[in-house]
Formats: structure tokens, C-alpha cells, sequence
């Protein structure tokens, strides 16, 4: 009677995580209406923009290196400034504050709120022309990743080298989708300036190709759910985990009984 319980109940058990764990191509293929789709022209201006917080490298090359030196050093370098610091030994970093601006040597504060890499680049080169010959300068993010968390196979924050990166590097990143991830329901989370948005991206459709938020922006943070099918599954298992520890607990305290009642 014992084994019979147990066999039924292992049954039923299986046979529940079968049937609930079941998926379709319909709930994994991505894109699934390219074929009748009209793609609309995939947006360029992927170029971010600076905001509040971020991190910028910027170094300022010209012919002459000692006329450039002091633009490659901190506020705080320039006070002791003797001709003896080089570019390589400084700290070109420069944060971007609350209010939208950096301190830059010798040009004193500058708002680049919303500028981009290259608005930075062309403000940059055209003051630095009244006291440099032919400057050149490079500006590029320090801190710019993103984050990819749930149904992946490498969930975690990512460092970008790269300006241009799409929703889906970012999930090839992290080792794409689980079987299990929602593909209707992903949620792209990002800082606004302060105000957190996000929307809901459904990459069974295709019109994400040419969707405003395809490529990301720094500190973009990808969520992916669990499908419904998962849910329930962790769900059922769970319930038959619980189901299947009493029935043991049950017949051991009713052998226990029956030894000691012989």
C-alpha cells in the first residue's frame, strides 16, 4: 500500500511538471512576424547623450605638447603646475555634477548636459583654437554599461567599450534568453535625468528593429521575467515538494507506529 502511494504520487507529480513545463515556438522565437513586417527605417541617433553622474575621459593632443599639457591636468594639478607633470601622470576623469557641468582646466566650468561625445568634441576644439594650434581632443565615457537581470543565462552589469549597442548584444552578452524568459514582456529601465522610466519590449515583434529604444543607453537596466509556463511550473513543483515531504513524513510515522505495536 506504501509503494503504491508513493508510485502515484511520483506519477502525478511528473507527469503535472511535464504538461506545465511544455513550451511552443510560439512562446520562444523571437520576431515571429518578420515575414509580413514592414521594417520601418532603423533609428541612427544612437549617439548618448551626457547626463548627471557620468564619467568622462577627455584629453586635449596638439603639436606643440607643452602648450597642451595644463588642459590634460585636474584644477587641483594646475594650482602646482610647473611644467613637470605629464599628460600620461594626470587624471583625466571629470564628473559631471548634480547640476550638469564639469570643471575643466583652464576653461573653468562647462554645462554639457545633453551634449553628445561629439557636441563635447566640436565646443571643446573650438575654444581650445584661441590658445592651441590644430587641437585635437578625444572624449569618451567612463562609466558607460548596462544591466541585464531574470531569465538569462549570465544575469549581471556589463562594461560598454563601445557608443553603439543594441538590445539584442546586450542579451547576447548575457547569454540570451532562457527557455523559460517571457519574450513579450521584457522591461528596458532607464535614468531619465533623474526620472526613472521604462517600457515594455515585445521582441516576438519585429517593430523593436526600428523601435527609439533598441539601442541602449548607459546604465540601462534589462529586466526578462519568467514566462507565465514558469510561474506555474516553480509553482507546481513547489506544491508537490510540499505534498510528497508530508506523504514521507506520514507512512514514517506509521511504520514507526506499526513496529512498535507488533
Amino acid at each position: 500500500m506504501k509503494i503504491n502511494i508513493f508510485r502515484t504520487a511520483a506519477v502525478i507529480a511528473i507527469a503535472s511538471a511535464v504538461i506545465s513545463g511544455c513550451t511552443t515556438s510560439k512562446q520562444i522565437l523571437y520576431f515571429q512576424d518578420i515575414d509580413t513586417a514592414e521594417i520601418d527605417r532603423i533609428v541612427t541617433n544612437y549617439e548618448p547623450v551626457i547626463k548627471r553622474d557620468d564619467i568622462l575621459k577627455i584629453v586635449v593632443s596638439g603639436p606643440d605638447k607643452l602648450v597642451v599639457q595644463p588642459y590634460n591636468l585636474t584644477l587641483g594639478e594646475m594650482t602646482s603646475y610647473g611644467g613637470s607633470t605629464s599628460p600620461e601622470n594626470a587624471t583625466l576623469e571629470y564628473h559631471v555634477d548634480k547640476d550638469g557641468f564639469i570643471d575643466f582646466p583652464v576653461l573653468g566650468r562647462i554645462n554639457v548636459l545633453g551634449m553628445t561625445r561629439q557636441d563635447l568634441v566640436e565646443y571643446l576644439t573650438k575654444h581650445l583654437k584661441k590658445e592651441v594650434k590644430d587641437p585635437v581632443v578625444y572624449v569618451s565615457f567612463s562609466n558607460f554599461k548596462i544591466t541585464v537581470l531574470g531569465e538569462v543565462k549570465n544575469p549581471g552589469t556589463y562594461n560598454v567599450t563601445s557608443e553603439r549597442i543594441t538590445i539584442l548584444q546586450a542579451l547576447g552578452m548575457a547569454g540570451d534568453l532562457n527557455l523559460t524568459a517571457r519574450r513579450d514582456g521584457i522591461i528596458l529601465i532607464r535614468d531619465d535625468n533623474g526620472l526613472n522610466t521604462h517600457i515594455k519590449i515585445d521582441l516576438k515583434k519585429s517593430d523593436i528593429l526600428s523601435s527609439p529604444y533598441f539601442y541602449l543607453q548607459q546604465n540601462d537596466v534589462i529586466y526578462v521575467p519568467a514566462s507565465p509556463t514558469r510561474v506555474a511550473t516553480a509553482t507546481s513543483t513547489s506544491l508537490w515538494s510540499v505534498i510528497l515531504s508530508g506523504i514521507t513524513t506520514f507512512m514514517s510515522v506509521i511504520s514507526v507506529i506499526i513496529a512498535f505495536t507488533r
